[in-house]
Parts: C-alpha cells; structure tokens; sequence
C-alpha cells in the first residue's frame, strides 16, 4: 500500500528537526527501504502506520529505545570508507599538513576536526597519516576529533573495528597490515592510531565542539543535505570553528562558492577553503 504524503512530510520534518537534513524528493525513494528493519521489528508494513506509532506515547520509554531515534538513525546516510577520494585526500600529507606544520612550528601544536566522520574511517586515515609519520611529528600535540549526528555511528567508530568489506575500502594490503590485528570479530585498528582520535555525538548546526578554533575542519559530503538556508548556517558555524589561518576541507561536490562569504578557495588546492576574517591568511591575500 503507498504511503501518505503527509506521513513522508511527518518523517522528513522529524529528521530536519533532529539533524539539520532535509529529505528531498530525490532521496524519498530510500526511506522504506532504510525503514525496513524499523518495519519488521515493530510488525507494521509502511510509513503510515511508523507515523501512528510515534504519535504513541508507547513509542520511547525508560525501558526502550526511543522510537523517533531509531527513525532518525536509520535515514542517516553513513557512506565513508578509508582515504575517500584518494587524489582529493592525498593533498593533506602532501599539501596541507606541511603547510599547517610551517605555520604551527612555534608552538607544535595541532588541532584536526572531523565534523560528520561517520564510523571514524576518515580521521582514522589522518591517525594512520600521523602514526607513519612519527618522527616527522615527533614533539608535537596533535588533538584529533572526529564527531557524527549519530549515536550508532560514534559507538561504532569508537570500537575501531572493521569488517572485512570495511576494511578493504580505500586501503592497499601492506597498509591494512600494518594498521590492523585480525580478530575473530573483525579488522581491529591498532591502538597507536585508535588513541589518538577523541569521538563524541554532535550536530555540525551546534557550537563548535573544540575548546579552541581548530587547524583543519574536514566536514565532506555533509552540507549536500542541507537546505540553502541550513547550509549557510552551517557555514558561518564552522567559520567559528576553523582558526583564522585554517582550512576547510569539503567533499568533493561541494564548494563554498555561491554559497558562504564565510570562506574562499584555497588556491590550487581542491576542496580546500580557507576563512576570511581579520588576521587570516586569505584575508591578507585579498587585501
């Protein structure tokens, strides 16, 4: 039986509400499917009757897991994997990385935030980038964040442990060996890069979550979800949140340009934004 549109605009509202996403045309084709298990557990076949039992006081409960999460939850879109478009990615040890260390060598510090990192594959990647470059940052404090509007994602994340399909993702044989123990439950990084990488649960429309403007702010393929009006809010938050003479690095379908007066390319580098605002590098290059 099809669904009513007013129970898909229920859904869709529950999800902007909780996350900031907004649940286009385009992507309503997926939610019966991503529903599907949300279906069978509670014995009901489509979004209509899902919409009855939210509207039950029954739903959530001391002794069960709220209801209108699961729903969230599941709609979530948590495609990620190890080195995510390598060539964009490998700009960061090449690029980036060296450039933050030149502008950093005074006080050998840095600060790197995953906004929307999924299961961890991505600032595992950086972890992993660090953990092969030891003695490169011998010396240095370097504070890795990685946080998701998901609380299934972060719990997964945490464990740094993979399956076989996950792990194989973006990493060539020598590398996976040399970063992961297999165990019978799965792929387990190893605990010199797992350390050094912090996670909690956290909305990129929330204040940013770092004590202080961070170096580098990777937030790929989240804004697509966004709204023109939520997305330039979500600019101007992470403007708050990358340090003057930071970057931004994007997804690459994603570009501030028409977008945000928040932030400029940075010159030949794809992907990468950098703020403008007083004392900022991008701001001394436009004066």
């Amino acid at each position: 039986m099809e669904s009513s549109e007013a129970s898909h605009q229920i859904i869709a509202e529950l999800l902007a509400a909780r996350t900031g996403q907004h649940l286009t045309e385009s992507r309503r084709w997926r939610v019966n499917s991503a529903l599907a298990g949300i279906f069978r557990e509670h014995g009901i076949s489509n979004v209509d009757q899902l919409v009855c039992l939210l509207a039950s006081p029954r739903s959530g409960g001391p002794d069960s897991p709220d209801l209108s999460q699961q729903v969230v939850e599941a709609l979530l879109n948590n495609e990620t994997y190890f080195f995510r478009d390598k060539p964009t990615f490998d700009q960061l040890p090449q690029e980036i990385l060296p450039e933050l260390a030149r502008r950093r060598a005074h006080s050998k510090r840095l600060s790197i935030w995953s906004a929307g990192c999924s299961t961890g594959q991505e600032i595992y990647s950086l972890a992993m980038l660090f953990t092969e470059q030891k003695e490169r940052w011998q010396g240095w404090s370097i504070e890795l964040l990685g946080t998701d509007v998901s609380h299934r994602a972060i719990t997964a994340a945490r464990s740094g442990l993979y399956s076989q399909f996950e792990v194989q993702r973006g990493l060539g044989v020598t590398q996976m060996l040399r970063h992961f123990d297999e165990t019978t439950n799965g792929w387990q990084l190893r605990e010199d890069a797992r350390r050094m990488v912090h996670f909690r649960q956290h909305n990129v429309l929330g204040p940013h979550p770092g004590r202080q403007p961070f170096d580098l702010v990777l937030c790929r393929n989240v804004l697509l979800y966004f709204d023109r009006t939520t997305r330039a809010d979500a600019f101007a938050r992470l403007a708050s949140a990358v340090a003057p003479d930071g970057f931004l690095m994007l997804g690459a379908g994603e570009t501030v340009v028409g977008q945000t007066d928040r932030f400029i390319p940075s010159p030949q580098r794809a992907s990468f934004f950098e703020p403008l605002g007083q004392g900022g590098e991008a701001q001394r290059r436009r004066a």
